[in-house]
């Protein structure tokens, strides 16, 4: 449930009953009560400013600098295992695997997490009726393909709320992301392929994310979200998807449709048809494109050898030297989860059954999330003193395994296999949270080394890194001819980062006793992210109506210029060129 996600997810020190938990989004950070102080000693970012030969003494001593999650201590792997010599080597390192780290994330939200959302939605249709089935859809769109597609952000978010000295990457990366996604994505649609706007979700959707934006504002200002106000978070998205269902079925009524559901490739109609995002379920890497005209029985040593395959050596031949050379970084991830995370596809005629690679499975799902959950701390703990926690889950994981194997057959799914996608989900899960930990880990230790706070890593890395995949597929979606089914995902996407990012990742880290986090933006940094986020809405929401919803090339370069100047502005007020007086 959300108390043991909030559990995991939690801090290792605890405050004290009752004192509210103070998520610092700036550079310094003080917890509740006296767990750290302000001291000059205490704050982990002075250990540049001391000794080479004193690094891993500082480092090893001051609470400050403990990572409280993660498999990887990547500061004590800078400051002790590298020699002052080799920082730059270190640094290079944890820059290439920072870069795999996004490389993990999209894969398991393209391939396996999306997938997976897509099949539990599907078999979540209990109605037959045509045109229940048309509102499922578009529900489906605006929350399950959301999901999906902002997996990478939401997971990154709740990771870094959980530790008031990372709070600043989460503010820092749904502010930068929505900035980028916004003006850069937005405006590269409208220089690649001139259009005319759909008029009335462009202006739902900048509606909604101007309030989430002025609702984070004044969480900002006041400097602390109470539970009411996390929970306005999530109904405010609620609101949402009930407002883009009603709208839709409203038009269509006015417009006398029948009630067939959209195709996802409708771009040309303006209205909310061309939301739905495209799922990433694609299953054409893994050799479904050259199946056999004629079936034949196959072995279960060959289906298991053929299913973990990933890749297809004809496409290998076909295919430019930069596909490959980014492929062959991509196979270990994908074997990987290829092994440990099942994908039920509704698409296909067995449903993507494989039966000696799902009895596996069911072996290795459960292991993988007993081991991921809390950097493996469940997974270790010896039941009675004796017996560890996941050698009872190989053993139980076994003999299912076992059973299905047995009662099962290799050419036809069992009834029961749409269980195998809420498997795939869970596993997915853990991997993209796993993922996502490390990655708020590495990029609070190259602020340290660099001496940068994280909001300014937050609204470039990571920001960058979590859009990048939105960026290409809503560029290549451009160039097809459907400019105006991306810019939709530009709006419709970031709304869910922004309210279930913030909402559910403080959420999470409240109880009982302790209903309050409260945040203080101690850096100017906040408020320019924040205020040019809102003025880029703005600039939008009254320029696409005044040019009549036609959007060309003098838009698309307006607004990345504007995000040019915005970087510009806040690079240099984190580097201190431009602040407060404070005469």
């Amino acid at each position: 449930g959300a108390s043991g996600l909030a559990g995991a997810l939690s801090p290792a020190g605890a405050q004290p009953a009752g004192t509210p938990l103070l998520l610092d989004v700036g550079r310094t950070v003080a917890l509740g009560g006296d767990a750290l102080s302000h001291g000059p000693g205490l704050d982990c970012w002075e250990v540049r400013k001391q000794n080479s030969s004193e690094w891993c003494r500082f480092i090893r001593s001051n609470p400050d600098c403990q990572m409280d999650g993660g498999f990887l201590d990547y500061l004590n792997g800078v400051f002790c295992v590298f020699p002052p010599r080799l920082l730059p080597l270190a640094v290079t390192l944890y820059a290439l695997w920072l870069l795999y780290l996004f490389v993990i994330l999209g894969v398991t939200a393209e391939k396996f997490f999306c997938p997976n959302l897509s099949a539990i939605s599907t078999n979540l249709k209990l109605s037959h009726n045509v045109a229940a089935f048309s509102l499922t859809f578009l529900l489906h769109g605006v929350t399950f393909l959301a999901f999906g597609n902002g997996a990478p952000d939401v997971f990154s978010a709740v990771v870094a709320f959980s530790d008031p000295r990372t709070a600043g990457l989460a503010i820092g990366a749904i502010f930068g992301a929505g900035v980028f996604v916004t003006t850069v994505v937005a405006g590269g649609i409208a220089l690649v392929k001139p259009f005319t706007a759909a008029s009335r979700p462009f202006l739902r959707d900048v509606i909604f994310y101007m309030l989430a934006v002025f609702l984070t504002f004044m969480v900002l200002y006041f400097g602390r979200i109470r539970l009411g106000e996390a929970l306005g978070y999530l109904g405010l998205y609620v609101f949402y998807v009930v407002t883009v269902v009603l709208c839709t079925w409203i038009h269509r009524r006015q417009r006398g449709d029948g009630p067939a559901p959209p195709g996802p490739w409708e771009p040309e109609m303006p209205t909310d048809s061309e939301e739905p995002e495209p799922s990433g379920t694609n299953s054409s890497d893994y050799g479904e494109e050259y199946r056999p005209l004629l079936p034949s029985q196959e072995t279960s040593l060959r289906i298991l050898a053929t299913a973990l395959s990933p890749l297809d050596y004809r496409k290998w031949r076909r295919k430019p030297w930069y596909w490959r050379l980014f492929k062959a970084l991509r196979v270990p991830v994908e074997l990987v989860l290829l092994l440990t995370v099942p994908v039920v596809d509704p698409d296909k005629d067995d449903l993507n059954w494989k039966r000696p690679l799902n009895c596996l499975h069911i072996l290795t799902s459960p292991l993988l999330c007993i081991l991921t959950l809390k950097s493996g701390t469940y997974g270790l703990y010896q039941i009675q003193g004796v017996f560890p926690v996941w050698g009872l889950v190989t053993l139980v994981g076994s003999v299912l395994a076992i059973i299905i194997f047995i009662t099962t057959s290799n050419e036809e799914p069992p009834k029961y296999h749409c269980v195998f996608a809420f498997l795939g989900f869970l596993a997915s899960a853990m991997w993209i949270n796993a993922a996502a930990t490390e990655l708020v880990n590495i990029l609070r230790t190259l602020g340290i080394i660099f001496q940068l706070s994280n909001t300014v890593l937050g609204l470039t890395l990571l920001a960058w890194g979590n859009s990048i995949g939105d960026t290409f597929s809503d560029l290549t979606m451009a160039r097809q001819g459907y400019p105006r089914m991306a810019f939709s995902a530009c709006f419709g996407g970031i709304i869910f980062n922004i309210l279930v990012g913030v909402g559910l990742g403080c959420l999470l880290q409240m109880s009982s006793s302790q209903p309050l986090v409260k945040l203080e933006p101690d850096s100017l940094l906040v408020w320019v992210l924040a205020g040019a986020l809102g003025l880029s809405l703005v600039f939008s929401f009254v320029s696409v109506p005044a040019q009549c919803f036609q959007l060309g090339k003098a838009y698309g370069i307006c607004l990345i210029a504007y995000y040019l100047v915005f970087l510009c502005v806040a690079l240099l007020t984190e580097f201190r060129v431009i602040h407060l007086s404070t005469s």
